[in-house]
């Protein structure tokens, strides 16, 4: 993927940039990302907190609104990105970009909630959310495996 990507929400009014090699591209398969999505799965790409930037509008908070912050556009409601607590890294939702060329997932997390017949082409598969202790261990291989 480019070193610059823009993208934004549905209306547009909620605009991001970012900046540098991602960290991570992933497919969420929990339940919960199915009910927000209204799809099969949530796909987004792990940021570090310094290579995402805002550059118009104002996001909510939607979602659960609990420690995990699920920021939505306030006019059309696209979850646009979230932040965890603990994790030095935003996680954009990859259909949020401008361009989605040269995005593959290359985790998939929560596979025993997947539908069987949602098949994404991930390197790695976890039947839950890993472990904290196993990310830089997948960050790692992925950086490798992009050529960073």
């Amino acid at each position: 993927m480019s070193d610059v990507r823009e993208g934004g929400c549905r209306c547009g009014q909620v605009r991001f940039r970012l900046t540098g090699p991602e960290l991570l591209t992933m497919a969420c398969h929990c339940k919960g990302c199915q009910r927000m999505t209204g799809a099969p799965f949530s796909v987004s790409i792990a940021m570090p907190v310094d290579g995402f930037a805002l550059t118009a509008g104002e996001p909510v908070i939607g979602g659960m609104h609990g420690d995990i912050q699920h920021n939505h556009c306030p006019h059309c409601m696209s979850r646009v990105f979230t932040r965890m607590p603990g994790f030095p890294m935003v996680n954009v939702r990859a259909t949020m970009l401008d361009d989605l060329a040269g995005f593959t997932p290359y985790v998939q997390t929560c596979t025993d909630e997947m539908l069987p017949w949602a098949k994404v082409p991930a390197v790695e598969s976890f039947p839950a959310f890993p472990a904290n202790a196993h990310w830089p261990e997948m960050i790692a291989a992925y950086a490798q495996g992009r050529g960073g």
